[in-house]
């Protein structure tokens, strides 16, 4: 096996110990509330780690993109649920000849979109699932609880379609302060899309599936009475941004992105070689600090240009040039997507080579 040492920089690590560890703590939580696990795969893109992630008792995957969809698809996964908006006709047709092989779901916020995928598979003779998306307050997609009832009708009218669910992700809570809003935050999330459930069934709509998503939010959500469904991703590395945010420790990052310092031009100052094609330009949330944690280090990363870090130097830190050094990024699933390939290491040597096989597949 190749000592990490051997690698030439910036490599993207994921440490197997604490992955694994990850993987486990998430399906026990998962398991002890009574909901269904779906990791959102796209925080890794790598169908290895989501063969893991079922292993350990996940019912299935969540994915954003139908490019997504059929790199998994590919590799055998037969349970996907795509937690995005999909409209168009081009994708409806994709989806078609993917829902020959796989159990397949998508997400949809309003019935113009709903309409695109209707008129593929109606005349067809098929039927799509659908579920649909609730804004519980993220302002991103998904309808406003006050409206489902009535976007919900009308999509169930649409021949080829089939209304099975409500989901929803609370986006909100990566702006959190504290961890206890984070908790009220996914309290409300469960209720959100738990009640607009309830309206609808009480409207003699048939709702199997009521799903939860955000890693901050999982513990809390998951536990709502009526929630059946799960959908974190970015738990399975962690980053920057889920420390601060008090979700994990800095110990329960899987990924790591080693880098060489090539430049210390002032006592202040220090550059690495990895820049915001290697970390992302993702802020850390939920307030901005710079763009990464340095391990053993007190300084951060704190400005980047394409192909360079600078790491403000703070007293009792020192660099060198050529000294090799650990970035815990912002954002692990932008990074995840930035990368061909990432190095599975246990103990300081690298145990594989894992290619991120959905990288860029982006429609």
């Amino acid at each position: 096996m190749t000592p990490i040492e051997d690698l030439e920089t910036p490599a993207v690590l994921i440490d197997l110990d604490v992955l694994e560890a990850n993987i486990a703590r998430q399906a026990a939580r998962a398991k002890e509330a009574g909901v269904k696990l779906r990791p959102h795969a796209k925080t890794h893109k790598i169908p290895g780690v989501a063969r893991m992630q079922l292993s350990a008792g996940a019912a299935g995957i969540a994915l954003a993109k139908t490019g997504e969809a059929e790199i998994f698809a590919n590799a055998g996964f037969n349970d996907i649920f795509l937690a995005y908006p999909i409209v168009g006709a081009g994708k409806a047709r994709r989806l078609l000849a993917l829902s020959d092989r796989v159990r397949l779901s998508v997400g949809a916020d309003s019935i113009e979109g709903a309409r695109t995928l209707s008129e593929v598979f109606a005349p067809a003779g098929r039927r799509l699932s659908l579920m649909l998306k609730i804004d519980c307050g993220g302002s991103r997609v998904g309808v406003l609880p006050e409206h489902a009832l009535d976007v919900a009708r009308q999509i169930a009218r649409l021949p080829g379609i089939e209304l099975v669910g409500v989901f929803t992700h609370a986006g909100q809570a990566y702006h959190a302060g504290t961890p206890q809003s984070i908790a009220a935050i996914g309290r409300h999330e469960g209720d959100a899309v738990a009640s607009a459930a309830g309206r609808l069934r009480g409207a003699g709509l048939e709702i199997r599936e009521v799903s939860v998503g955000s890693t901050p939010t999982a513990p809390h959500a998951m536990r709502v009475p009526g929630v059946t469904e799960c959908r974190p991703g970015n738990y399975v590395y962690h980053d920057a941004s889920q420390v601060s945010l008090g979700t994990c420790a800095l110990e329960d990052c899987a990924m790591t992105v080693v880098a060489t310092v090539v430049s210390v031009p002032a006592p202040d100052r220090a550059v690495l070689d990895a820049g915001s094609k290697t970390l992302s330009s993702d802020p850390l949330r939920p307030r901005p600090g710079g763009h990464g944690f340095l391990l053993g280090k007190k300084s951060r990363v704190s400005r980047l240009s394409e192909e360079h870090g600078v790491v403000d130097v703070v007293a009792g830190d020192s660099f060198q040039v050529g000294e090799r050094v650990r970035v815990v990024p912002n954002h692990a699933c932008v990074v995840s997507n930035l990368h061909d390939r990432v190095f599975a290491i246990r103990g300081g040597r690298v145990e594989g080579a894992w290619p991120v096989a959905a990288r860029g597949r982006v429609t």
